[in-house]
């Protein structure tokens, strides 16, 4: 097969159409295409080798949400998540030395101390119409 040139048609990941699409090489280092462009959004990135970037989950998030739904109903914990063959053991975690701001919220507390509370609106007066007559709808 013959060398990538400028404007070669080539098949990568776009981070923006979050798909494999169709794109441009824009760039060649090493004979391997660098940047490309994406032929559909014409957003320019690295060469991905048709590769999606990892999943931004957050494995921790989810093992203190686990750790705080067990002191509330122990039977409604949920699996531990495995992404990327990663899996977090939430016995590992404690929310103490995880997240200190998380126990004022667990504690029965309504409101946390750092927000305040929303204050009720009242419901606006609706205007009389000052002929005194029915307005058409």
């Amino acid at each position: 097969m013959r060398e990538p040139r400028l404007g070669d048609d080539i098949d990568d990941f776009c981070v923006r159409c979050k798909r494999i699409m169709n794109h441009a090489i824009v760039s060649v280092v090493n004979g391997e295409p660098a940047k490309v462009r994406c032929r559909t959004c014409h957003n320019d990135h690295d060469f991905r080798h048709e590769q999606a970037p990892p999943p931004k989950v957050d494995l921790r998030k989810q093992a203190l949400f686990n750790e705080a739904l067990k002191r509330i109903n122990p039977s409604a914990v949920l699996e531990p998540v495995t992404v990327a063959g990663v899996e977090i053991d939430v016995s590992e975690l404690t929310v103490d030395e995880a997240a200190p701001g998380l126990e004022a919220e667990t504690a029965g507390d309504p409101v946390p101390a750092g927000k305040p509370q929303p204050k009720p609106r009242k419901a606006a007066p609706k205007a009389a119409n000052p002929r005194g007559r029915k307005s058409a709808k």
